[in-house]
């Protein structure tokens, strides 16, 4: 089993921050409109929280394990934890901060977008190809039946795995599909209030496996979905 520093140790990635162009006026409408944002410098983890890593969680403080560890495929060590609420991802960096010291949480939708661009603006991928999802060296993941281990050709120029493929992933954010057209320009922190929770990325349960970097999607932060985990965020230090 893993320490608590096991995420820590892996690899927060510090990232500068600073200005970029969110959102996207020709792609679908709740990407719209495209808008300047500003954002402090801060920390994302390498990778989503894996299997190994929330197994420690369920074991320190008696949480509910993921509903899918029992079905094949779902409990690979160093996949991609699913089946974990918002509610139940916010737990998890809360008991982390405590034991690492580490103020870790769950990135604001802006800090989520930024992150998955790898530094390229006005890109829907994390290179800087339209046929970069259908590049045969990414066959494996296209064929995937189950959250997969991060592979090295799925990395962005940050350094990140899976922004765009493997799992979505929770945001601290409520979704608007209308909140762009009056977000602010400085560290935008979504809606006051709402019914879904923002996430991002991609899913191995879709047919399409890859999704744009700007590309929204939500869920009830009550749900627990095979195809939804999270990773773990931090302020600079």
């Amino acid at each position: 089993m893993p320490t608590v520093r096991s995420v820590i140790d892996a690899g927060l990635t510090q990232l500068s921050g600073g200005r970029f162009v969110m959102g996207a006026d020709d792609r679908r409408r709740d990407e719209r409109p495209a808008h300047p944002v500003r954002l402090a410098p801060f920390r994302a983890a390498e990778r989503p929280v894996t299997n190994e890593q929330y197994a420690e969680f369920v074991a320190q403080t008696g949480a509910a394990p993921p509903p899918f560890w029992s079905q094949q495929g779902f409990g690979i060590p160093q996949a991609p934890v699913v089946g974990v609420s918002w509610h139940e991802a916010v737990a998890y960096c809360a008991w982390l901060s405590q034991q690492t010291g580490v103020l870790l949480r769950l990135p604001t939708e802006a800090e989520r977008e930024y992150a998955a661009r790898g530094g390229l603006d006005a890109a829907d991928w994390p290179e800087r190809t339209r046929d970069w999802p259908e590049d045969a060296i990414r066959s494996q993941v296209a064929a995937a039946e189950y959250p997969h281990v991060p592979l090295e050709v799925c990395r962005n120029g940050f350094g990140l795995y899976c922004m765009a493929d493997n799992v979505h992933e929770w945001c601290t954010d409520w979704y608007d599909r209308r909140y762009y057209a009056a977000s602010p320009e400085f560290a935008p922190t979504g809606p006051p209030a709402g019914a879904r929770r923002a996430s991002r990325g991609g899913s191995w349960r879709h047919r399409i496996k890859f999704t744009r970097v700007s590309a929204r999607s939500s869920l009830s932060p009550d749900y627990r979905y095979n195809d939804y985990g999270f990773r773990v965020y931090a302020d600079a230090e």
